[in-house]
């Protein structure tokens, strides 16, 4: 009997008409395969992929977060679709489709995920997308669902899930949660005040930092003032998504890696400052000072931290009013290291506790405020992005190989009109672009934006 934690529901609470906590990825493969073909290789490894069989169970009155519960018999011909795109199946008319999908809130009275088996890509490829809900899957681990159809057969142990307690012993748990709130409370203002000025958000409000310096003993490193700039990436989102792809050369990411004695994720961020300056000077919109990005980091395994989401938000500059790359890199690479001290010192379980502290029918209303509240006055940061490891050798599904990843995210109100969201593969880099289609309709500029910006950092063109 597994229930969700308030960082789960609270991926349940944002959602709306426009708000939509989506995480998926598209898969490009060799050559065409058959929808029956995946659904016997789903019904196959449906044991041990427990997000494949959950559904909600919710607590009367939302007196808590709600449970999971085995669905029993998943109707693969409802979670599993498949559609054939017109000629000539290029990449954009991919990318639309997948936006489409994307945009469209899961059943929750059903597991909640969905693949899609296009066909029709050019050169006879096919492509298969899979959303889940962000409640289910933290994001950085949400390619466990597709991983279910890769080869050979994963000696995984399955998941047993329970039934959901009884209405009684539901009532019961609540009133125990809810006995329990403030000792959430008063650990996270025990751990937090010396931390205040290195968490999201409450590290804006006013007198956060001078408590924080005046209560903690040890120096900690200065931070940098992050404070997001308006652009036209900030304010509401619309129902309305876009989406792109784009692959660089992993090879070539390393070259200029050693030339400039930085990491792979460092680059990456470079990478994505210079793509967004270029998307800003195209839109007369660059501020002069830096943007502000998310950067995921997880904290799977950390102590406090058990099932469910295991991330975390942090924050750091991103240099985009900077005019030579090289110095961005160097400037990106300083501000990750900060970064990485930053999130050291931080105890990981610290905004955990502080959803926790929240009595879970006030959650909603709270989490929904908060939202609204951020996006229309200051959303903390402008723009999400995120690099995920992943193997660097071939994969197959269903036989067939595995050519690229792409990764599918999030966009909100308080988070940026724009995610980018980075894969390793096999010797390359799939990047995924995920952003609100009436803020950005052109998101297919950001690949050849990429692209360049990789170039620009060549070691070959460094100065002498």
């Amino acid at each position: 009997m597994r229930q969700l934690s308030a960082l789960d529901a609270q991926f349940l609470n944002f959602e709306t008409a426009t708000n939509v906590a989506n995480v998926g990825g598209l898969a490009v493969l060799y050559k065409d395969l058959s929808r029956k073909r995946i659904q016997r290789r789903l019904a196959e490894r449906m044991a041990g992929v427990p997000q494949l069989r959950q559904r909600l169970v919710h607590v009367p009155l939302g007196l808590d977060h709600p449970y999971w519960a085995d669905e029993g018999e998943v109707d693969l011909d409802h979670h599993v679709r498949e559609l054939t795109l017109p000629p000539p199946g290029d990449d954009e008319q991919l990318g639309e489709q997948v936006a489409r999908l994307h945009e469209r809130r899961l059943d929750r009275s059903r597991p909640l995920w969905e693949m899609y088996l296009i066909h029709g890509l050019a050169g006879g490829r096919c492509g298969i997308y899979a959303k889940v809900h962000h409640a289910a899957v933290d994001g950085l681990t949400g390619a466990e669902v597709l991983a279910a159809l890769m080869d050979p057969v994963p000696e995984a142990a399955s998941y047993e899930l329970e039934a959901p307690p009884g209405l009684w012993r539901m009532l019961a748990r609540s009133a125990w949660h809810l006995a329990g709130n403030p000792a959430h409370l008063l650990r996270f203002a025990g751990e937090a005040l010396p931390v205040l000025d290195q968490l999201p958000v409450i590290s804006r409000l006013p007198g956060a930092s001078g408590v924080a310096r005046l209560i903690r003993r040890e120096p900690r490193p200065e931070l940098p003032d992050l404070e997001a700039p308006h652009t036209p990436l900030s304010g509401p989102v619309s129902s309305r998504r876009r989406y792109a792809f784009a692959e660089l050369s992993l090879k070539e990411i390393k070259r200029v890696k050693n030339a400039f004695g930085v990491t792979v994720n460092d680059v990456v961020m470079a990478l994505a400052a210079s793509a967004l300056r270029r998307w800003l000077l195209a839109h007369a919109a660059l501020p002069e000072i830096p943007l502000v990005a998310g950067v995921p980091f997880s904290v799977r395994g950390q102590e406090g931290v058990n099932e469910g989401n295991q991330v975390t938000m942090m924050i750091t500059p991103l240099p985009t009013h900077v005019d030579d790359p090289r110095r961005r890199l160097e400037l990106v690479s300083e501000g990750m290291r900060q970064l990485k001290e930053r999130f050291a010192l931080t105890p990981a379980r610290l905004l955990r506790d502080l959803s926790e502290s929240m009595p879970a029918a006030l959650n909603g209303l709270a989490d929904r405020a908060a939202l609204d509240l951020l996006g229309r006055t200051g959303p903390p940061v402008n723009v999400v992005v995120s690099n995920v490891p992943g193997p660097q050798f071939p994969l197959r599904i269903a036989g067939v190989r595995l050519l690229a990843h792409y990764p599918v995210s999030v966009v909100t109100d308080v988070s940026g009109a724009v995610n980018i969201t980075a894969f390793s593969y096999d010797g390359r880099l799939d990047v995924g672009f995920t952003a609100c289609g009436e803020l950005v309709p052109d998101v297919w500029a950001f690949p050849g934006y990429l692209r360049e910006a990789l170039e620009e950092l060549s070691p070959s063109r460094r100065r002498t």
